[in-house]
């Protein structure tokens, strides 16, 4: 087999280079770093693309400090530069569980539920907006992962490490909700199946065997990382009108401490239905376990 990943020097990405690797794949890797080979995938379609079976679209922007319109050339513009580089190949673009409802609770939620017509933040609105554009591509697989966590995690863990105070740690909500969970193994495993051409295309939610209990999960990552962490709760009301104040005050918003973004996946539940995954991709995910967090 052999494909071409974008963003190959991400999280995913990498991760998805290393398991392609050691199937034997040959892999084509793309990214802006040092180590592949080069594309900026916002600038147009790639000039002389290799012959490839299957490409893995990872390179997405994701973080709170990049402005919209920056967001939108990557996650959209750049989307569209990657499926017209490789027309009619097989083309499995990784989106988000980010681009169901923000509003509202996700509950075991199946892939029909999005995308939605109202987002909080370019994040949720431009990966939406790149799985519009996708819709009517032959040959393409959408997986929607949630929470992805693992070693080489760039975002949610830091994030949760940085929320720390001292030895608190404030969560929104009574800490009961449900969350899938997706870790970087089962990840990849989802992109590898999703390459071979008997897979059927379509969208698929991807995430560990079974959701966890926010308030159960948490302690299993501090007990790994050494650490005595107590946790305290701030009500979702509270928490979302606090976050509103700070969206208006702060500008531009992606510059508040608290979003409403960050309220709404961490105070509701948010849990993947992936019956679809399991039955037409062959995934067969292992539950979701900290083991090894502290080398994370």
């Amino acid at each position: 087999m052999r494909i071409a990943v974008t963003g190959a020097t991400g999280f995913v990405g990498s991760a998805v280079c290393r398991a392609a690797e050691a199937r034997g794949w040959q892999v084509h890797p793309f990214g802006r770093r040092p180590g592949v080979r080069h594309w900026d995938i916002t600038s147009g379609p790639l000039a002389d693309p290799p012959e490839v079976d299957a490409v893995v679209h990872a390179a997405a922007s994701v973080a709170d400090e990049t402005e919209s319109a920056a967001m939108w050339r990557t996650n959209v513009d750049g989307t569209r530069n990657v499926a017209d580089t490789f027309p009619g190949t097989r083309l499995v673009h990784v989106s988000t569980a980010s681009v169901y409802d923000p509003f509202t609770a996700t509950v075991n939620a199946d892939e029909s539920a999005a995308p939605v017509a109202r987002y909080l933040n370019a994040y949720g609105e431009s990966k939406a907006a790149a799985e519009r554009l996708l819709t009517y591509r032959p040959n393409t697989v959408v997986l929607r992962p949630h929470a992805v966590y693992g070693p080489g995690d760039t975002t949610l863990l830091p994030r949760l490490l940085g929320a720390i105070r001292g030895r608190n740690l404030v969560i929104v909500g009574d800490g009961r909700t449900r969350h899938s969970l997706t870790s970087i193994d089962n990840l990849t495993d989802a992109v590898l199946l999703a390459c071979a051409p008997t897979a059927k295309p379509g969208t698929y939610n991807v995430a560990d065997a079974e959701p966890v209990v926010l308030e159960e999960a948490l302690p299993e990552i501090f007990a790994e990382r050494g650490l005595h962490v107590r946790i305290r709760h701030l009500p979702v009301r509270l928490a979302w009108l606090l976050a509103a104040v700070a969206e208006n005050t702060w500008r531009p918003p992606r510059l508040a401490q608290l979003s409403r973004y960050a309220v709404s996946h961490l105070g509701f539940e948010r849990t993947l239905d992936i019956t679809a995954a399991r039955r037409d991709l062959g995934y067969r995910p292992s539950p979701t376990s900290f083991t090894g967090a502290r080398e994370w």
